[in-house]
């Protein structure tokens, strides 16, 4: 089977709140993201699988960030954006404006 290409709702969101933090990407900072400004309660260890698939298509790149002692001497995941993923995401908006525009239920008002 191959492999997707294109963007998951969670990765999508996901990849957004990771470009929005830029260095300060990780778990817990994009999991907030999602609350505040998509109003979407989402788990860390949900945030972390659409990352690592994030990563598997290269869309992001992931680097470890020094031990700290508030976390047990474990350190950060950081995750960025790379050339790819911007593209990705370019390419989704532009599918999704394509196909809400022409659509007169979905254009103000309401229903």
């Amino acid at each position: 089977m191959a492999r997707r290409s294109y963007l998951g709702e969670m990765e999508l969101m996901a990849l957004l709140a990771v470009v929005r933090l830029g260095d300060e990407a990780y778990g817990v900072p994009i999991s907030n993201e999602l609350l505040i400004l998509a109003k979407r309660e989402v788990s860390v260890g949900s945030i972390y699988a659409a990352l690592e698939r994030l990563e598997s298509k290269g869309f992001v790149s992931s680097s470890l960030g020094d031990p700290t002692p508030e976390r047990g001497g474990r350190a950060k995941r950081y995750f960025r954006a790379t050339p790819n993923g911007v593209r990705a995401l370019k390419k989704t908006r532009a599918a999704l404006t394509k196909l809400w525009n022409g659509i007169p239920l979905l254009k103000g008002g309401e229903l």
